[in-house]
């Protein structure tokens, strides 16, 4: 394995991003406190995403918001607008393709370049060309923070270290007393529960954990990744093989006056349609969907269901149906539904589907996916759902299906 003796990578990092869209958008959100929140009104639920000048307040990220309004009275609640945040991410990648090119998108507002042999003798200017283009072009109130290092695991840490608005180096000369002094919880991907397991094996500091061999590493985390973390924190080029799909599903916060049995299962069917449209798109069957249920008091119901290998709407929305008429009798009288979510599982290449001999299904079948495939057309062709099967009947505050996660950036039609 390779152990660069350069800069070769770079980690960038929006700063607050939906917040600071939100405030290079609407001139008088600027220069205050400002937290996005999930719908218009919204009283028991958290901060999605909150500007650098909430976070002076204490205010953070995924903050309840009666919390967030104790630590900042003047607080602005501004009501997510995922279309708007999509548009953003893909102007700001025009941007940066621009300048350097783009090696992976990680998420909606952290990306990672190979930074070329001709500018690792100078970064950060790198950095600053970035910075000035996103801010002449898009605007200068949506800030990043930039870290470099010999590979991404390393550039990733180096910006955070950064944050806010960084632009920070890490040598390989330097390393790696310039991790010495930070924290395992500031290692991707360690959160509380993996620190207490490495507590427990005596591992408390950075310098305990770099002095731990890879294969121990490996018996820690019970998997490869242990040992590629270790080679990752030595400096040495770390490629980790591409990941495969296992799902599709979304998600959804019901507003306070739709956290009935009814509204919910409307809900449901629109976003398991929305989830059946994407693994069209891609090309996949399922072979199981899943319906969960999370209620007031912590209290949760889940159900799932098999299918044929399929991925037309008709019969995922008959296996929703299925699982309503179970999930009915499993929830107590008069419940409130706080969260939905529906997910399709066992995924197959849908070009390589092999029929149930006990199910003769395929003509019909292949009528079904006809006719979705004609829906599907007629919707892309108007840039909306013109067409679908049952009711259409999107939630307060719209969006649903075109939640933005850490692993997903929405397309325009996830929107309709």
């Amino acid at each position: 394995m390779r152990r660069p003796t350069e800069i070769e990578r770079l980690y960038l990092d929006f700063d607050g991003f939906f917040a600071s869209v939100e405030q290079q958008v609407h001139p008088h959100l600027r220069g205050k406190p400002v937290g996005v929140v999930p719908f218009k009104d919204a009283v028991h639920t958290c901060v999605i995403a909150c500007s650098r000048e909430a976070k002076l307040h204490g205010v953070k990220n995924v903050m309840n918001i009666e919390e967030a309004r104790e630590r900042c009275p003047d607080i602005i609640l501004v009501r997510q607008s995922p279309d708007l945040y999509r548009r953003a991410h893909n102007t700001l990648l025009s941007e940066i393709s621009a300048v350097i090119p783009i090696d992976a998108v990680k998420s909606i507002d952290e990306l990672t370049c190979r930074v070329s042999p001709a500018e690792r003798g100078d970064p950060r200017a790198l950095g600053l060309r970035l910075k000035k283009r996103i801010a002449d072009n898009i605007g200068p109130f949506i800030f990043c923070s930039i870290g470099y290092a010999a590979n991404r695991q390393l550039a990733k840490m180096a910006c955070k270290a950064g944050k806010p608005n960084g632009n920070m180096v890490w040598h390989p000369n330097d390393m790696p007393g310039l991790l010495l002094n930070l924290t395992l919880r500031d290692i991707p991907g360690i959160g509380e529960r993996m620190e207490q397991r490495l507590l427990r094996f005596g591992i408390a500091t950075m310098a305990d954990l770099l002095a731990t061999q890879p294969k121990h590493m490996r018996k820690l985390w019970g998997n490869v990744t242990g040992e590629r973390l270790w080679y990752a924190l030595h400096g040495y080029d770390v490629q980790a093989p591409p990941s495969g799909r296992g799902m599709y599903g979304h998600g959804r916060v019901l507003p306070p006056d739709h956290r009935t049995p009814e509204h919910a299962k409307a809900a449901s069917r629109l976003l398991l349609v929305k989830a059946a449209r994407r693994m069209r798109r891609d090309g996949w069957n399922a072979g199981r969907v899943w319906l969960w249920l999370e209620l007031m008091g912590d209290a949760s119901v889940y159900r799932d269901a098999w299918l044929p290998a399929v991925h037309d709407d008709q019969a995922v929305l008959s296996a929703l149906e299925r699982m309503w008429d179970g999930v009915r009798l499993a929830l107590p009288r008069r419940p409130k539904i706080m969260r939905i979510g529906v997910t399709l599982l066992d995924l197959t290449r849908a070009s390589e589907r092999q029929l149930d001999i006990l199910l003769n299904d395929d003509k019909q079948r292949r009528r079904w996916e006809d006719t979705t495939a004609a829906i599907d057309t007629l919707n892309r062709k108007h840039g909306r759902t013109l067409v679908s099967i049952g009711p259409w009947t999107p939630p307060p505050g719209g969006y649903a299906g075109g939640k933005i996660s850490y692993t997903r950036i929405p397309r325009a039609e996830d929107f309709w």
